[in-house]
Parts: C-alpha cells; sequence; structure tokens
C-alpha cells in the first residue's frame, strides 16, 4: 500500500514478464483447475493459462476497482479477450463474483465440474492432448498467441496500473476492505 506510482507500474510489468507472460506462451498447454475463489491476480493466473475448468463451487472476479486499482497482471487484456469487450468492462468495473455457470457462458472458462470430478477432468484434457505430436502442439499455442501479440494494451494496463498507486482511492480502499 505503500508503493509509488513507477513502483505499482514496475510492479505489474515483472509480473507480467515473469509469470503471466511466461505461462500464457509456454510450450506445453496449462491447464487451470479452479476450486473456490478465483479473485483479482488468482483469476488473471487462470487466464494466463490456456484452458480452464472450474469446480461448480467456483467464484471467479476482479474485484480490484473496489480497491481503486485496476487489474494489473493482464486482467484487462485477456478478461476482453475470453469473453468480449462489453462483458470485461462490466465485470471489471462492476467488480462482481460470477460463479462457474456463468464464467462458461462467458467464455471464460473452458469447462465445469463437481469439485470431485475436477481434477480428473483436467486430466481427461490432458490425455486427449499427449496423444497429439508435441511440436505441432507448441506450434498451435504459438500460432493462436500471434493472433494476439499486441503488447501495447498490456503496456497501457501497466501504466494505468501504476498509477492508481498515486490515487487517494487507492489509499483508503484497501484499508476499507480490510476493516
Amino acid at each position: 500500500q505503500n508503493y509509488s506510482v513507477h513502483e505499482g507500474a514496475e510492479m505489474a510489468a515483472n509480473g507480467q514478464d515473469l509469470l503471466f507472460n511466461l505461462l500464457e506462451d509456454f510450450h506445453k498447454p496449462v491447464i487451470a483447475a479452479i476450486n473456490g475463489f478465483a479473485l483479482g491476480g488468482g483469476l488473471e493466473l487462470a487466464m494466463a493459462c490456456h484452458i480452464r475448468v472450474a469446480s461448480h463451487n467456483a467464484k471467479l472476479g476482479l474485484p480490484e476497482t473496489s480497491l481503486g486499482l485496476i487489474p494489473g497482471y493482464g486482467g484487462t487484456q485477456r478478461l476482453a479477450r475470453l469473453v468480449g469487450h462489453g462483458r470485461a468492462i462490466e465485470m471489471i468495473v462492476t467488480a462482481q463474483m460470477i460463479d462457474a455457470e456463468r464464467a462458461f457462458d462467458m467464455g471464460l472458462v473452458n469447462h465445469t465440474a463437481t469439485q470431485i470430478d475436477l481434477i480428473d477432468t483436467c486430466l481427461e484434457i490432458v490425455t486427449k492432448i499427449s496423444r497429439n505430436s508435441p511440436q505441432a502442439v507448441a506450434s498451435a499455442i504459438r500460432s493462436v498467441n500471434a493472433g494476439f501479440a499486441d503488447k501495447t494494451g498490456f503496456e497501457e494496463e501497466i501504466t494505468e496500473f501504476g498509477r492508481c498507486f498515486g490515487t487517494e482511492d487507492f489509499k483508503e480502499g484497501p484499508t476499507a476492505f480490510l476493516e
């Protein structure tokens, strides 16, 4: 909470480079098994994965605007790519959680499963992938990602995330949330 504007932007840039882009560009498919809450950075982490499977009890959301921030690890960009512009704006600016069924209907998750079947559902997907050429799978990931290679949106998100650290809303938001 005591970060400067520059430090906030630097934190977002480092997170993008060191984890979120690494996952998104990984040569093997990365599957997120979402069980319970995936909020803020947790949802951003899941969105950086190639495939998302949510248990029926999952709750997903980007509550950052309620804390005086915006999603800073690719959330504004990846959410819009997955669910569309209007749905992404609404989900981000209202800071509301959605359930797994709504996430599936929106295209945010690929599959839903019971808690008991969550890992088995993920393993079924892995089995299907493993029947295919590893080189072709890696090429497919690179090709799909190339269609979204314009990184200017991520750069703008990083800048705006950093700016949030200089606002009174951010200084008060986390304290109010914790209280």
